[in-house]
């Protein structure tokens, strides 16, 4: 019998709502069965940390499996009180770390038994700092090697805290700054590599990692990480997405719908081959007709997926390209999105002709203007084509233009 999927509902998905990675699951486990440490590369919306999740899941009998989400933190005794905090499901580390924190926990009122977690987090942070953390650090993994089962950590996020550790301050990315984010990622390093075998770490994040250290030259602290490229869906696994989700909901395609659906993404990010289901969804619910026919395609696209609703999902894409580049910088970057979006391809002639109008030749020399696109190609935004640059994913093309076209002067 066929399969229905129900429509996803949050930021992640496990078990019968877990869709379409059933290799990346079976390759991911067996470089984890392996000991490696990963790195998981991938754009935005790709499901990361529903992929994490669903290994949670699925390993939860072989490992101790935890997940660290560093996606508020800003500083490494924000991210070890949160390694703290994730052991509180699995009752033998939870001991033992309420041991290695004694002295803080006795500050808590009535038992740590007895207050909220949102408490006891609240606490941890208030008694680590720049003198101890690495200390306490050090021994919480200590603690994790020697649990019954080897450990998998999930560590979620990591580049934002990386990113705004590097950036933190008026004067951006400092010396100092960089010195701390060098320190962090060293400790991190060191303890991966102490701990091989019992310990294994898993890294991702809705931005990249490699590229925030890039530009800070601290590329070598995750050498030791195996990269894992996590793809868009092949156009068979999102249009088996998009038939099992119309099954669920009692949706029919009629003609070609679900194949023009397709096309018209271009990429297909699992997040946004649910969201357009969702619009088809909504539109079929409305008009109480179940039926979607090819013809409705082009038109849901415009007014759903290109309008006020898509905006709300697809505005991140450009917020995001804040936390790589500088001030001066930005104008360029938006620049070059918005004439490829256009013109449907960005060569290196029109590149240079706007950094003329955009960027001061001392803020953006050939090795910037070559960061800038290699960041571009890294998260998701252009792929190389011949001669020149385009869009990866259809749908943040026309949203682009549909968003930059009429405050733009095309270049010729």
């Amino acid at each position: 019998m066929d399969r229905k999927l129900q429509q996803a509902q949050g930021n992640w998905v496990v078990g019968e709502r877990f869709w379409g990675r059933e290799n990346d699951i079976g390759i991911l486990t067996r470089m984890i069965d392996d000991g490696a440490h990963i790195s998981i590369v991938a754009q935005r919306r790709m499901g990361k940390t529903s992929l994490m999740k669903e290994l949670a899941r699925r390993l939860s009998d072989r490992y101790v499996c935890l997940y660290l989400d560093l996606q508020k933190e800003s500083a490494p005794p924000d991210a070890v009180a949160e390694l703290a905090l994730v052991l509180n499901p699995h009752k033998p580390l939870w001991e033992k770390g309420k041991k290695l924190f004694s002295n803080l926990w006795q500050g808590v009122s009535g038992g740590v038994e007895e207050v909220s977690y949102g408490e006891i987090g609240i606490k941890l942070r208030a008694g680590l700092d720049s003198g101890n953390w690495m200390d306490k650090g050090d021994e919480l993994f200590r603690i994790l090697s020697k649990s019954e089962k080897p450990v998998l950590l999930m560590i979620d996020e990591l580049p934002l805290m990386v990113n705004r550790m590097l950036r933190e301050g008026d004067a951006g990315m400092t010396p100092e700054n960089i010195r701390q984010v060098d320190r962090f990622m060293s400790w991190l390093r060191k303890n991966s590599t102490e701990h091989q075998g019992k310990v294994r770490i898993m890294l991702s994040g809705s931005i990249g990692l490699e590229p925030v250290l890039h530009q800070a030259g601290l590329s070598a602290v995750i050498n030791n990480y195996q990269p894992y490229d996590l793809k868009p869906w092949d156009f068979k696994t999102a249009t088996g997405c998009l038939n099992a989700l119309a099954r669920h909901e009692k949706i029919f395609f009629e003609d070609n719908a679900v194949q023009l659906m397709v096309e018209k993404l271009g990429c297909c990010i699992p997040h946004h081959v649910q969201f357009f289901f969702a619009c088809v969804f909504k539109h079929c619910m409305l008009r109480n007709d179940m039926h979607f026919k090819a013809i409705e395609v082009d038109e849901l696209y415009d007014s759903e997926m290109l309008g006020l609703r898509g905006h709300a999902e697809l505005a991140h894409y450009e917020e995001r390209l804040s936390m790589y580049f500088e001030k001066d910088c930005l104008p360029l970057v938006k620049a070059m999105l918005t004439e490829t979006s256009i013109s449907g391809m960005l060569t290196m002639p029109v590149i240079l002709s706007l950094r003329g109008t955009y960027a001061s030749p001392d803020s953006c020399s050939d090795e910037a203007l070559a960061e800038m696109l290699r960041i571009l190609q890294h998260d998701g935004y252009i792929k190389k084509k011949n001669e020149g640059y385009i869009y990866e994913s259809s749908l943040l093309r026309d949203w682009w233009k549909k968003t930059h076209e009429d405050f733009y002067t095309r270049r010729k």
